[in-house]
């Protein structure tokens, strides 16, 4: 039971990050260029569940915002969906208590994102390359992401650990044995 609850409070998470994705950071931006706060999000949930459930959120809400952001379908789709990948790994190799860290995982999340969305922009869309203006766009979306990371941490890290003992348990023993 606990668990449709805290998939549902997920679902609820995802659609007020899109509200304030879409409404919210469309005033405070640099340059136009606003945060993407779906891929802290997506990192997140694989960090606090697992590698499947994040590979699957990351799936699906891209499949979403492919639908009413996108051009081309499968380009947020695969992008998140590595990036939950890579949050479940994250789990398994780094303390989530750090908030260093974390930092450095939104950073590197973020920079595999936007590289993949561009290559597979180019590739499916058939868009010029600029990569000076590449560059810039996304050391201001990472600059965005680290901030608002810092921000809302101590709410992450709360929940996190909530659903975490939810889903994992406390399987120390079995983890090794």
């Amino acid at each position: 039971m606990k668990k449709v609850v805290i998939n549902i409070i997920l679902v609820i998470l995802a659609l007020i990050l899109y509200f304030l994705q879409a409404n919210f950071f469309n005033w405070f931006n640099i340059a136009g260029i606003m945060p993407n706060t779906f891929v802290i999000y997506v990192l997140f949930v694989g960090l606090y569940t697992s590698r499947t459930r994040g590979t699957v959120y990351g799936v699906v809400l891209g499949l979403i915002l492919d639908l009413v952001i996108g051009t081309r379908m499968g380009i947020y789709a695969i992008g998140f969906g590595i990036v939950g990948f890579i949050s479940g790994t994250f789990d398994k190799n780094f303390s989530k208590d750090s908030r260093m860290t974390i930092m450095l995982m939104v950073l590197g999340t973020t920079l595999i994102f936007e590289v993949l969305k561009y290559i597979l922009s180019i590739f499916f869309i058939l868009s010029g390359i600029e990569i000076v203006n590449f560059i810039k766009i996304v050391a201001i979306e990472v600059l965005f992401n680290i901030i608002i990371t810092i921000i809302i941490y101590p709410l992450i890290q709360k929940f996190g650990y909530f659903v975490e003992n939810e889903y994992k348990g406390n399987k120390i023993l079995t983890r090794y044995f």
